[in-house]
């Protein structure tokens, strides 16, 4: 009689993932979002980029924060080829670490970008609202730009090191034949103390910051008897549709962020099979989901402030006037030229 020896059981497979993403039409539906907003955002923010620019031109305050939002929305929207693709390809890259590092840099780039943009409104409809007088020596189109260049350079510096200092590899999935960009499992307890700050500093603090500048605003402009019921409606409009914004493209994502970074650091099976990679498992597909969600923004932010904003709304309107009565001059000249050379050949 032979004696087996049998091994002693493995509590885990070698092959085994904490999290399984397999074709589903989950793809299909976030490619599907990536896709429109990547058109609407596109032509949105193209068509309002004129006018503007022509505010930026005149010095207008408002119109510097706009430019400056435009041009991270138009940054973030060149990547979102990258993202169809992805999900094009059911959860596959497929192009390198560097590129999924990058595209994911722009991504969050331009998220933290709009929000303390956003911030940055908010407060000088504020000053603007309850200080008129003072505003007008202190509000100047220098002041608008540091503070939009102090946003570029805080958010992008810290972006930059904290790529670096995962190497670039933490980002893209490699393991287990995966070939996943920013979908990597388990969380690691930098990547989890990272997004801690980035929900209280990028989140909570702007979320704040927003609502006692509107609830000022909101205030201040009902006891005003000299503001007409138009100019009321449309400061109201203006504080509902920043609070909208942040609401149903940044408070979903950044909730479940939230989440999965605290039952993170409560388990204490972060294996796959345990407590921790089910949850993530049972998450996965609404936090893709709040991913696109907070992409949305870049159609949202043109439409919104081209409503609100007198000054863009009538430059749109001049802008367009101008493209629409050069064009008809050009045609009138060129058919005038035409006529000239059908009478000089008779």
């Amino acid at each position: 009689m032979n004696d087996t020896v049998t091994p002693p059981p493995t509590t885990t497979d070698s092959t085994a993932v904490c999290v399984k993403i397999e074709k589903s039409a989950i793809s299909d539906l976030l490619m599907s979002v990536y896709i429109l907003v990547f058109i609407f955002g596109l032509i949105f923010n193209v068509l309002t980029l004129g006018p503007i620019w022509q505010q930026v031109r005149r010095q207008n305050i408002l119109g510097i924060f706009l430019l400056n939002l435009s041009l991270s929305d138009m940054l973030f929207l060149f990547t979102m080829p990258l993202w169809v693709n992805y999900y094009h390809q059911d959860h596959q890259w497929k192009l390198g670490v560097i590129s999924c590092s990058i595209a994911g840099f722009f991504y969050y780039s331009n998220m933290y970008i709009s929000i303390f943009l956003l911030c940055c409104i908010s407060v000088d409809r504020c000053i603007v609202v309850t200080f008129p007088l003072r505003s007008k020596t202190h509000r100047t189109s220098h002041y608008a730009w540091a503070q939009c260049v102090a946003v570029y350079v805080v958010v992008v510096v810290l972006h930059i090191m904290v790529l670096f200092y995962d190497n670039l590899k933490d980002a893209h999935d490699d393991m287990n034949s995966n070939d996943r960009c920013y979908e990597t499992y388990p969380m690691q307890k930098p990547v989890a103390l990272f997004n801690l700050i980035r929900v209280a500093i990028g989140f909570l603090l702007p979320l704040l910051v927003l609502a006692v500048s509107y609830w000022r605003v909101l205030a201040t402009v009902g006891q005003s008897p000299g503001l007409s019921a138009q100019a009321k409606r449309k400061v109201r409009l203006l504080s509902f549709g920043v609070i909208g914004i942040f609401s149903i493209c940044f408070a979903p994502y950044h909730i479940l962020l939230l989440a999965r970074s605290l039952v993170f650091y409560h388990s204490e099976n972060t294996l796959p099979g345990g407590s921790y990679c089910e949850f993530e498992q049972t998450m996965h597909f609404f936090f893709s989901c709040t991913l696109a969600l907070s992409s949305l923004n870049c159609v949202v932010d043109p439409v919104l402030y081209a409503l609100v904003s007198n000054g863009v709304r009538e430059e749109a309107k001049l802008f367009w006037k101008r493209n629409r009565r050069t064009q008809a001059e050009s045609c009138a000249l060129a058919s005038s030229n035409r006529a000239k050379l059908n009478n000089n050949l008779i």
